[in-house]
């Protein structure tokens, strides 16, 4: 059984140093790409007939509360009036439907090409109203923006240019957060979402390896879409789905840093889990859907493959961080019960690297947002371990979903709730959207809380504190978890 364990826990250790060494690769590629000046030729705007018709879609699905702000934004971009439609994709079951109906007047008045788009069903849910609203959609290139997103009033004079190179499919902008500073939930999102649009976004297109457009904030070209086989709803991540058989086909994608389009973080505890459900999920399924296809294209260059490998595998890390969470009390035992076996633990620390190959990474991210300096550099690490202990926490959830992904268990599209906060002084405890419920994966998150727990007091008992950071780590990401899951159903 010791045997059993220790490979396992090494096997694990491995896959994560692996990635890790993908994602050095990517820092290395982010450093080198700013070192270069953007040459892409673009269209230019002074002349009108160089001006291209756009539709911008707006998926909704019962969002009472930001609808009104959305509209509002979407009708502040500066773009001619006759090259511009709008469409709102409008799935809603509830009154916002008509609230949304009355604004779309308004706005129509006002001389807006704007249409109001209701299915009758939630067929293929966010990819099948996208699909359906492109059979009708007038514009040579389709914008994207989900409910909470309010792109700056140029984004489209940012964006829509760069399509001048024919063979480029789809312009993806950076995402911002607008309530980052509401609570430590939205600053640890916020850090992890900086990390993805920053080194591995810039790092994975400035060497032409497979990206995502990310569902909003981005706008594609209407060939391309159906070039690559259209919106297809069987995986909860359509975005990621049509990105890469995009990508097959041959066609760019222009990733645009400096570009960016805030948005809304999930403020409560039950919002992200289902958000990250969703992401976590449908990247496992679209691994499953298209890993093999791309390991066969012999088009395609062996490190895309290599950095595509971890990119669909990348939330499947939280099944091996937990796998290598719970060996560790064992491992604990086995290595002070075992001295024959310490020169082998004194091996594998080694793949203690990995943390600090993630520290450099998430470092070089956080400066370019916030700075450098010792004071930031004090909040980074800060920062960083609290990130990295609350997705610990998060494994147990996230993990669940990965296994859905991987094992081919069908689930309903769960929209992540938007609340329209952006001070605490804002309430959101009467949003109609919020679940009551609280997940099985709760107690399990409760009972891993008591096990690292237990882990600390094993290590004065063994007087062995290796593993005493990582399970501090591990006994709050889980206690937070477990905390704010209860009492945000109160």
């Amino acid at each position: 059984m010791d045997i059993a364990i220790i490979i396992i826990y090494t096997l694990a250790l491995l896959v994560i140093f692996l990635y890790s060494l993908a994602q050095l690769n990517l820092l290395l590629n982010y450093l080198k790409s700013r070192k270069q000046t953007d040459t892409s030729p673009k269209y230019d705007f002074s002349k009108a007939e160089e001006i291209p018709t756009v539709t911008i879609q707006l998926p909704v699905y019962n969002e009472m509360y930001v609808m009104d702000r959305l509209l509002n934004n979407i009708a502040l971009l500066e773009y001619p009036k006759d090259k511009l439609e709008i469409q709102v994709l409008d799935d809603s079951t509830d009154e916002s439907a008509q609230r949304t109906a009355a604004h779309i007047e308004r706005l129509k008045a006002t001389g807006l090409d704007i249409k109001h788009i209701c299915r009758t069903n939630r067929t293929g849910f966010k990819a099948g109203a996208l699909k359906e609203g492109l059979a009708i959609a007038k514009g040579e290139f389709i914008a994207i923006f989900d409910a909470d997103f309010l792109p700056g009033a140029a984004w489209l004079q940012q964006t829509v240019p760069y399509f001048i190179d024919a063979n480029i499919g789809v312009v993806q902008t950076r995402w911002g957060h607008i309530n980052r500073e509401y609570s430590m939930l939205t600053k640890i999102q916020a850090f992890a979402l900086d990390f993805h649009f920053t080194m591995e976004q810039v790092g994975r297109n400035f060497k032409d390896h497979f990206i995502n457009f990310n569902g909003t904030a981005g706008i594609w070209r209407k060939t391309c879409i159906e070039d690559a086989g259209n919106w297809q709803g069987d995986t909860l991540t359509e975005d990621l789905d049509l990105s890469y058989r995009a990508q097959l086909k041959k066609w760019k994608f222009k990733y645009l840093e400096d570009v960016e389009t805030p948005a809304e973080l999930p403020i409560i505890i039950s919002a992200a889990r289902s958000q990250q459900f969703r992401w976590n999920k449908g990247a496992a399924e679209n691994f499953q859907k298209l890993y093999w296809k791309l390991l066969k294209d012999k088009t395609v260059p062996f490190k895309t493959k290599f950095h595509s490998f971890f990119h669909l595998l990348n939330s499947s890390m939280f099944l091996l961080v937990l796998l290598v969470a719970v060996l560790s009390v064992p491992i604990l035992y086995i290595k002070n019960n075992n001295p024959m076996f310490s020169w082998y633990f004194n091996v594998i620390a080694g793949f203690a690297l990995s943390t600090v190959i993630f520290f450099f990474c998430y470092w070089h991210t956080f400066k370019n947002i916030h700075g450098k300096g010792f004071w930031n550099f004090i909040e980074f690490i800060k920062m960083f371990f609290t990130f990295f202990s609350i997705a610990m926490g998060f494994s147990v959830h996230n993990s669940m979903a990965v296994l859905e992904g991987h094992f081919g268990k069908k689930s309903e599209f769960v929209r992540t709730p938007k609340f329209n906060v952006e001070l605490l002084k804002d309430s959101w405890k009467d949003n109609k959207y919020i679940t009551k419920n609280i997940s099985g994966n709760t107690i399990i998150e409760a009972l891993l809380m008591g096990y690292f727990g237990f882990a600390l007091y094993s290590a004065f008992v063994l007087q062995d504190f290796g593993l005493f950071l990582f399970h501090i780590m591990l006994f709050l990401g889980f206690g937070f978890v477990f905390f704010k899951s209860i009492t945000s159903k109160l």
